[in-house]
């Protein structure tokens, strides 16, 4: 017997519809898959259905297995939780003999040769981010129902940002779908299996009849992103019937350029008039503080989602109110950011729960690398780290063979370093302007990233070289590699979607930014839906919530950036918080007073001129213990500490906790780490 007391009233009340058409209105931290497990668990101890007449849909296979596991917690199996894909999939290799015959087909690996094949046949780039657009484009197209023959019309009016002229890209598209044919196999993509099934379903009766024997009652999580090839299957799956339950939030659909669509979740009550209709307004993740933020964000919301928008409410105990700072700049932004979560680590909470979101992946490099410096370990979510992407690891190895040509006595140094990485850059796609098509301008943010870090770094160190800078983006990557068990996440915003944590980072609020530039060019439907990714953002947070933006790319840049409109109204103006850029923080050689210039200097607090006093035993044995530890840790020895200030540490011979503190690169952190030890490594040369 299910013990539905373990449910709140609204909870209750969507647990307990009677069996036909529920429309779960669920918002961010409500309780919807505990909800969902217990309405299943409930229409099976009615006697409403079996449970192997179930099938849950879900749009992550994390998702499904979430949901089974807990129905198998309550002593429920058999129940189907899939995937759309997956149970498309399934049912297509049972049914496929019956449908076609002889003709024989398999999955296909990967949709990206024969997509590049059909951009090559009709004259677009084959380069790797022109493909994935154009990959893109038809996977959009075959989710929205569109053909070939509709689509330059279609992504016409819609204005799409495609990597050519639409006729050109609806070339293409037919040339794919040609390719995926070799004689008597064909090779279905993902969208395959569902245009596939559906038509199976449309057009064999015997196949619906069979299928919908099988499974009568339909349960669908996230229904605000379907896609209309989504519902087309849904449709056939459900034929005349009404057994459907769905659980959605329209004020969190974020996905419409994969082509989602939350109108099916608010046509619901009209598609079925004897709906019965829920709201989950309680959350149980969220402070009553980070809520009360998402509820102002969503407020202003304009459009016919804005019309469904729940007022959710905190049941969390009360927690500190959400912060937030401008700063001048980028860099001094992430260097902030990673002090403030050497603060949160101080006091004890877990590195892995907290995170840094950001809207674009070109965002994350400066905070990989405030956070390298920092020693905090981190892992990048759903995707690769800065340094792991194709076009950064094409773009060094360009940069390798070029340094590898060059003379000591080369000009471009120090200031004017960047002017060469931008030159080699060009021939990797680093254009004056960003280029149409999302992975083509994606590949150009990471580009135009990797010469502002130059930039920055020339700007650093005057006598800096392309070597050297190679060395630095050298060392990053791996502080990046550290184990991830309990380490920072960086996040894009949308990756982040159906993760939590207790504090949350939400970097780079500029406008430009958020909302994207693009979505500016589109008009007020696309700025809505970066609203909508704001409040999907801030509802990621349990506890603490950090919102911060910068006026300029690069340290001294131009201030021509402001936080995000989505403030207005919410928010009054914040001064920018003063913070002394680190070129403007002077340091001079203890021993002659030239002023210091690179960072290793800065560390030692001595000029490379000036000879060492520290006794060589002292750094042996720092550097013998570092590599223990390192070893233990399983990470690589700078992420313990540098060269640069184990020397500083060997000059300095500190004798307490608060000496070593006042050496450069040595902060709290450290300290709490592994500061006695290190007090009890120099004892013995005392």
């Amino acid at each position: 017997m299910i013990n539905l007391e373990d449910l709140d009233p609204q909870q209750r009340v969507a647990a307990q519809a009677p069996r036909g058409p529920v429309c779960i209105l669920a918002g961010a931290g409500t309780g919807k898959t505990r909800t969902i497990t217990y309405r299943i668990a409930h229409l099976i101890d009615q006697g409403f259905t079996d449970q192997r007449r179930v099938l849950a849909l879900t749009f992550t296979t994390r998702a499904a297995g979430e949901m089974a596991q807990r129905l198998q917690r309550m002593g429920i199996g058999g129940v189907q939780a899939l995937t759309f894909h997956a149970a498309a999939l399934r049912q297509l290799r049972y049914f496929w003999p019956r449908l076609f015959g002889s003709l024989d087909w398999r999955p296909l690996e990967s949709a990206f040769r024969p997509a590049m094949r059909a951009a090559q046949q009709v004259g677009l780039g084959t380069d790797t981010a022109t493909v994935r657009d154009v990959l893109n484009e038809i996977e959009w197209a075959k989710s929205s129902l569109i053909t070939p023959e509709r689509y330059p019309e279609v992504a016409s009016a819609l204005r799409r940002e495609i990597p050519g002229d639409p006729q050109t890209i609806a070339q293409a598209y037919r040339a794919y779908e040609d390719l995926k044919i070799q004689g008597s196999m064909v090779s279905l993509d993902f969208s395959d299996y569902l245009l596939y099934m559906a038509a199976a379903i449309e057009n064999n009766r015997s196949v619906a009849e069979e299928f919908r024997h099988q499974y009568r009652t339909f349960i669908v999580d996230e229904y605000q992103d379907v896609t209309p090839l989504q519902q087309r299957v849904l449709d056939a799956w459900l034929g005349e019937r009404d057994d459907l339950t769905v659980v959605g939030d329209a004020n969190q659909t974020i996905y419409s350029f994969a082509g989602a669509t939350p109108r099916y979740l608010l046509d619901f009550a009209r598609t079925y008039p004897n709906a019965t209709v829920v709201k989950l307004e309680r959350d149980y993740r969220s402070t009553p503080q980070v809520v009360d933020l998402a509820n102002k964000t969503i407020s202003q919301a304009r459009g016919r989602a804005a019309g469904t928008r729940l007022r959710l409410h905190g049941m969390r105990p009360p927690g500190p109110e959400p912060e937030f700072h401008g700063y001048d700049d980028e860099p001094t932004e992430a260097r902030e950011v990673a002090s403030a979560i050497a603060t949160l680590l101080r006091r004890g909470v877990p590195a892995r729960e907290i995170a840094i979101l950001y809207r674009a992946g070109a965002q994350s490099p400066a905070f990989e690398q405030a956070l390298t410096e920092a020693g905090i370990m981190y892992h990048v979510h759903g995707g690769r780290s800065f340094f792991q992407r194709p076009e950064i690891r094409r773009a060094r190895e360009r940069l390798t063979r070029v340094a590898q040509q060059m003379v000591e006595d080369e000009a471009y140094v120090g200031p004017r370093l960047h002017e060469l990485v931008r030159e080699v850059l060009a021939g990797e796609g680093l254009t004056s302007e960003p280029p149409e098509g999302q992975e083509m301008r994606a590949v150009w943010q990471s580009l135009s990233a990797l010469a502002t870090l130059a930039e920055e770094a020339g700007q650093k160190n005057p006598s800096l070289t392309l070597q050297g800078f190679l060395q630095e983006l050298t060392d990053s990557q791996q502080a990046s590699t550290v184990p991830a068990i309990d380490s920072v996440t960086l996040s894009t915003m949308h990756a982040a979607k159906g993760l939590e944590w207790d504090a949350v980072f939400l970097v780079g609020l500029s406008d430009s930014m958020l909302p994207i530039s693009y979505a500016q060019k589109l008009g007020q439907e696309a700025i809505e839906e970066e609203r909508r990714l704001f409040y999907v953002a801030i509802t990621r947070a349990r506890i603490l919530l950090h919102c911060s933006w910068s006026l300029a790319r690069k340290e001294n840049g131009q201030k021509r950036h402001q936080r995000t409109r989505f403030l207005d109204g919410i928010l009054p103006e914040v001064d920018v918080t003063s913070v002394p850029p680190r070129s403007v923080r002077p340091k001079r050689c203890r021993n002659c007073g030239r002023m210091l210039s690179t960072p290793q200097e800065k560390v030692v607090g001595r000029c490379s001129c000036c000879p060492s006093d520290a006794d060589p035993g002292v750094f042996a044995a720092l550097r013998e213990w570092r590599s223990s530890v390192s070893r233990e840790m399983n990470v690589p020895a700078y992420i313990v500490f540098t060269d640069a200030t184990l020397v500083a540490i060997s000059e300095a011979m500190p004798e307490t906790l608060a000496d070593l503190h006042d050496i450069s690169g040595i902060g709290p952190v450290k300290i709490e780490n592994y500061g006695e030890q290190i007090l009890e490594v120099l004892s013995p040369f005392r």
